[in-house]
């Protein structure tokens, strides 16, 4: 049968009561069971008698039992408060079953250094999860808000007073060029010297759409006397302007690695000026207690290493 519930102000934690109530048959075991007086269960009884118009319990000469009307509502009402526990209890979140798309903004080198490590064993226990990766912004806590975008995984100073942030790894700088060249030969493991730096053409990088260059940040006042030939938002296609002999690249350490491994080129650490930046993942309020995003960025931390980067090597 339906449960009907008399009165638009039926208290729900009735129900609760209810249910013991049916289940024990004794006024003693309810409130032992349900941690409270015995005399506050018995006022609640004669209220639930009064709102159902009908005595539900009544007693026998071995103790209690369910009038007809008891024994109609004990199954609606084990019923409600079954599906009521399973609504409210957290649920529980397996990996393996989860078919979801993320979104997740990010530069190339925020790919290269989180997300690519990670992308097998994100697949390996996911294989319904996919990611797709959306440039970085200037109004990222706002995408975040609004939910165009599940993380941010970025090296820019973050609002701690509208994102989450989880620290990933500390980063330093190396300057990139051609074998043959003369910041490059013999192989020195020193930092470049600031003037050395500025003496020669830089190839620069802007991070996302509000052109901000880190190394000009860095330098100060010494930025004017820095020769850009070319602004790129993109490390991973510097390479490609190297058919200019004396153009260097100032680039962080793990990205100035895998670049020189595949491209044949060198490097050295930068000026001691220019020094590391922090790379963290950001989330917000919206999405502070969905499984789903703590598990990924579990997953990406434990895949990109979080200790700093060695730049004197």
């Amino acid at each position: 049968m339906d449960l009907m519930l008399p009165g638009a102000h039926f208290d729900l934690n009735m129900l609760v009561i209810l249910a013991q109530l049916l289940r024990t048959r004794s006024v003693t075991r309810t409130a032992r069971h349900m941690g409270v007086s015995q005399p506050a269960i018995s006022r609640s009884l004669a209220q639930l008698r009064e709102l159902l118009g009908d005595p539900l319990l009544v007693r026998t000469g071995t103790g209690m039992a369910l009038t007809r009307r008891g024994e109609e509502l004990a199954e609606p009402v084990e019923a409600w408060l079954a599906a009521t526990t399973t609504l409210l209890a957290p649920p529980h979140f397996d990996p393996a079953k989860l078919q979801r798309r993320f979104r997740i903004a990010s530069t190339d080198f925020g790919v290269a250094a989180v997300v690519a490590p990670a992308l097998g064993a994100i697949m390996r226990a996911s294989p319904g999860t996919s990611i797709d990766i959306v440039p970085l912004g200037s109004d990222m806590a706002r995408a975040l808000t609004a939910g165009e975008v599940d993380l941010v995984i970025s090296g820019l100073d973050p609002d701690p007073a509208v994102t989450y942030e989880r620290f990933l790894f500390l980063e330093g700088f190396r300057c990139v060029a051609l074998p043959d060249h003369p910041l490059m030969t013999g192989g020195s493991a020193e930092p470049l010297d600031v003037e050395a730096f500025l003496a020669w053409p830089h190839i620069s990088f802007t991070v996302s759409d509000t052109g901000f260059d880190r190394i000009d940040h860095r330098l100060g006042s010494l930025a004017a006397r820095r020769h850009v030939i070319a602004r790129l938002p993109y490390f991973q296609a510097a390479p490609l302007l190297f058919p200019h002999p004396d153009a260097i690249l100032t680039l962080p350490a793990r990205l100035a690695d895998s670049l020189c491994q595949g491209h044949g080129l060198a490097s050295r650490p930068a000026p001691e000026q220019i020094g590391q930046f922090g790379y963290r993942l950001l989330w917000n309020e919206r999405s502070r207690r969905d499984p789903a995003v703590a598990w990924l960025s579990d997953v990406l931390a434990a895949h990109c290493g979080t200790t700093p980067h060695k730049v004197d090597a």
